[in-house]
């Protein structure tokens, strides 16, 4: 099969890596990928993932059997719906489904009308009326999102009344995010420890896969700035039988079921970001694909082959596949450049993943790299690599990844020791 994922970070290596498994034999192209990915696919990298009109073109061009859109801001484009409209295979939800993520507006809406449990909140769409509200004695903190795609940072908490306005202008006036910022929700914060759970969805029926953990924030015991994720383990601890049960029953079904009832069936992966909070488990938010960094730890523990879910997602027929999991544990820590999230300088030279790579249970994900004339890695971004241990439980998962991740060395590289700690 002649295969297009579109999306170029660490996820969609993870995805490339795990079709190329596949017992069938694949041709693997990707727009725009990067270092590591060119070193298993054929790389379009002059292509923008957003740039709708010339993916068009490439896919015309080349005659794919199937395209992957892997990334969040393609399927928010439409571009599962332009594929679909040539009758080409995509895998992915086609953009009203993919309003999910790409709305906190609507995504929040849905809940509350089909009684998904999630946090508390209040809708605006002009800064005017989201002043009052935030200056009108209500209780902090509160979180607020910017209702559109904002590259995993546009959630921000306020602790009182004045960083509430300050949020609401980097948001809404000064447009931080451009015009995801047009509106935002305003929500209660909740407490509780987070968990990630990943799912193939076919439209009718909904499969979940392991659990895994993200860390957020930039530095050691939850310090610093909020990133895209600078690592992430699976299984969670906290995930329990009892737990996923009860995600099952209130949570999964519901969601598959109210898309459907809305017109907008979910066919592609629906990641589920959930609070277990003392008044049980919470949707804190929806996404339309992949996480990343969760993908590089739950595909590495898969057992069925990759490439039979995703048809069977395409041709609407899950409910006909049983998916198993190796009974082991992944730990993945993001290798960042020092000054990410915020400045950060790139095309330094990347040493010693090679020699990582030749150690059992390792992968080295590529998320911010590029290829230097001479065959070798540099830096080309502020997430660049994520290294990925696999053992047969998270202790030995977690000491096996940090004995050996310091032989990867670039200038001003920074990692969070703690990851799998909590």
């Amino acid at each position: 099969m002649k295969i297009l994922v579109v999306g170029g970070g660490g996820r969609e290596h993870a995805i490339i890596k795990k079709i190329s498994e596949s017992r069938e034999k694949t041709e693997l192209f990707a727009i725009s990928g990067n270092g590591g990915i060119a070193k298993i696919a054929k790389c379009f990298k002059e292509i923008k993932a957003t740039d709708i009109e010339n993916i068009m073109k490439i896919v015309k061009q080349e005659k794919f059997d199937m395209v992957f859109v892997a990334s969040d801001d393609p399927l928010s484009l439409g571009l599962v719906d332009e594929l679909e409209k040539i009758n080409v295979r995509a895998f992915g939800p086609v953009k009203k489904a993919a309003e999910i993520e790409w709305s906190k507006v609507f995504s929040k809406g849905l809940m509350k009308k089909y009684n998904i449990p999630t946090a508390e909140y209040q809708a605006f769409d002009s800064y005017k009326t989201a002043e009052n509200y935030v200056t009108g004695g209500g209780k902090f903190p509160v979180w607020i999102k910017s209702d559109g795609l904002a590259l995993g940072k546009g959630a921000i908490q306020a602790t009182n009344s004045t960083e509430a306005l300050e949020i609401l202008k980097y948001i809404m006036v000064d447009k931080t995010f451009g015009d995801s910022g047009n509106s935002v929700v305003i929500e209660e914060e909740l407490t509780g420890q987070e968990i990630t759970v990943l799912a193939f969805c076919d439209g009718k029926t909904v499969k979940p896969m392991v659990s895994s953990q993200d860390h957020k924030r930039a530095f050691d015991g939850d310090k610093g700035d909020n990133t895209g994720g600078m690592g992430t383990f699976s299984p969670s601890r906290i995930y329990t039988k009892e737990v996923a049960d009860e995600c099952m029953k209130n949570i999964y079904i519901p969601t598959i079921e109210a898309m459907r009832k809305e017109g907008r069936p979910f066919k592609g992966i629906l990641y589920f970001g959930l609070m277990l909070t003392p008044d049980g488990v919470k949707v804190i938010e929806y996404n339309a694909r992949f996480g990343d960094p969760e993908t590089q730890v739950v595909l590495p523990r898969l057992k069925t082959d990759f490439l039979d879910i995703i048809n069977a997602v395409i041709d609407e027929r899950l409910d006909e596949i049983n998916i198993e999991w190796e009974d082991n544990a992944a730990v993945c820590v993001i290798l960042a450049s020092g000054g990410y999230p915020k400045k950060y300088t790139s095309g330094y030279e990347i040493t010693g993943i090679e020699e990582v790579e030749k150690i059992d249970g390792f992968t080295v994900y590529h998320a911010g790299t590029s290829l230097d004339e001479n065959g070798g890695f540099k830096t080309a971004g502020g997430r660049v690599l994520g290294v990925t241990a696999v053992d047969k439980d998270l202790t030995s998962a977690i000491k096996k990844v940090y004995s050996e991740i310091d032989k990867i060395s670039f200038k001003d590289m920074f990692y969070r020791k703690d990851i799998g700690v909590k």
